[in-house]
């Protein structure tokens, strides 16, 4: 059952571009979702929708059975309920981690307070911060302040707009990780804004794909990744190859094969070295047509024929 409901939601600015067309997605109780989509696709005008912190065009935001209210129609805009997380870490420069945390708790009971500083210090692995700045602290620490600072007062929704867009490829993948973990333990529901795929990937097994302000695809990650619903979704996952002779088939260059079978001939005209394989750039004979073909053995050299091959099952088509 949903919990978190956006309805049909449009956003136009005064200058005419429109940021939201009927968008419209549910989130289960707890559910963490990954939203990948290009700059400019109106990702983070939907975020602030949701937590009631900018006016819709149409459309309306349900939490559970909460209608979200947006700022023309609420004196005090958000909601404790819903924390939106920034790529910028919006911290107080001269406050230290523990004060940061404990700033949303400023009016609740003192020792309420302290207890709750203290149990997200511990969740987050700050205690040994406490006592810091933020400027004594790396981007990923920070990162987790920000975040720290949002769960003190247990919301219900964290929205998070491209959080680690200014770490490191280390820093992001371990926060990732780590921020996965907490937030399956905490059953909080998570809508997560990148622009990478990988990222999304790593942080949930949910996919929503959005593209100037429209929702394309939703979906598990597997369902995703083999029934894409169009070129671009498929394309976020890498590149395509066309099969010779087939209108809008394709297939990835992971599924195929480098076989010793006589099946479609190539040569090789281009190698690149990458983490886990040798990414190939072959030329298929009789055709105009350049493949793309991961060689994880690396033992294909430049100028070498080879034979490939791929299983009718993993074509992509549209």
């Amino acid at each position: 059952m949903s919990y978190l409901k956006v309805s049909e939601v449009s956003k136009r600015y005064d200058a005419g571009s429109l940021a939201l067309e009927d968008f419209s997605l549910q989130v289960k109780r707890g559910g963490v979702v990954s939203m990948v989509g290009e700059s400019g696709s109106g990702k983070s005008s939907l975020l602030r929708i949701i937590a009631g912190l900018e006016v819709q065009s149409a459309g309306v935001v349900h939490l559970g059975d909460q209608k979200i209210l947006n700022p023309a129609q609420k004196l005090v805009p958000g909601y404790d309920e819903i924390q939106l997380i920034h790529q910028e870490y919006k911290l107080y420069p001269n406050s230290t981690v523990e004060e940061n945390i404990a700033r949303p708790l400023l009016l609740y009971d003192k020792a309420y307070q302290k207890e709750r500083t203290a149990e997200i210090l511990e969740l987050l692995s700050l205690r040994a911060f406490k006592d810091k700045k933020p400027r004594q602290l790396s981007g990923g620490q920070q990162q987790k302040v920000a975040i720290g600072r949002a769960l003190s007062i247990e919301p219900e929704v964290l929205l998070l707009d491209e959080p680690f867009s200014s770490l490191d490829a280390i820093q992001k993948r371990d926060l990732i990780e780590e921020l996965k973990e907490i937030f399956d333990a905490l059953e909080v529901t998570v809508i997560f804004v990148t622009h990478d795929v990988d990222d999304a990937l790593l942080m949930s097994e949910e996919l929503l794909i959005i593209q100037k302000g429209k929702l394309l695809q939703q979906g598990n990650v597997r369902e995703v990744f083999r029934k894409p619903a169009s070129a671009y979704v498929a394309r976020l996952f890498g590149y395509l190859n066309l099969i010779p002779g087939a209108e809008e088939a394709y297939v990835r260059p992971s599924e195929v094969k480098i076989t010793s079978k006589t099946s479609i001939k190539a040569e090789v005209v281009k190698q690149q070295f990458l983490i886990h394989y040798n990414l190939l750039t072959v030329k298929l004979e009789d055709s105009e047509l350049f493949w793309k073909v991961d060689d994880p053995s690396r033992s294909v050299n430049v100028g070498d024929e080879v034979f490939l091959d791929y299983q009718k099952e993993q074509l992509i088509q549209f």
